[in-house]
């Protein structure tokens, strides 16, 4: 569940590191928001190097839960519900990420 949470706040800052750019840039939002973007995605970096496996398998993990964050983020930022396809797709890359996070390896 550490493995989760820890790849749920990655997500968070990510999205948070690339939405701010995206209200500068969409809606007129103030070259301000540039500086905790960029504090976010410092944040998202350093939150990559937390997990203790490979790399590839971090990332790729990790973007099951990111898919999934975005879908809230959808949701609770931006006011729009996601869909049936949107769980649906949700679930199934989720089902990715435990696969790849949470299966068996060879010693």
């Amino acid at each position: 569940m550490t493995t989760v949470a820890l790849f749920f706040v990655t997500a968070l800052a990510e999205i948070i590191g690339c939405y701010l750019p995206w209200l500068w840039l969409k809606k007129g939002g103030s070259a301000w928001l540039l500086v905790p973007a960029a504090f976010s995605l410092a944040l998202f970096a350093w939150l990559l190097t937390l997990h203790p496996d490979a790399s590839g398998r971090i990332y790729a993990a990790y973007g099951g839960v990111y898919v999934c964050t975005a879908l809230v983020w959808l949701w609770a930022v931006d006011g729009i519900r996601p869909g049936m396809w949107d769980v649906v797709g949700g679930a199934i890359t989720l089902a990715g990420m435990a696969v790849i996070a949470f299966g068996p390896r060879a010693s």
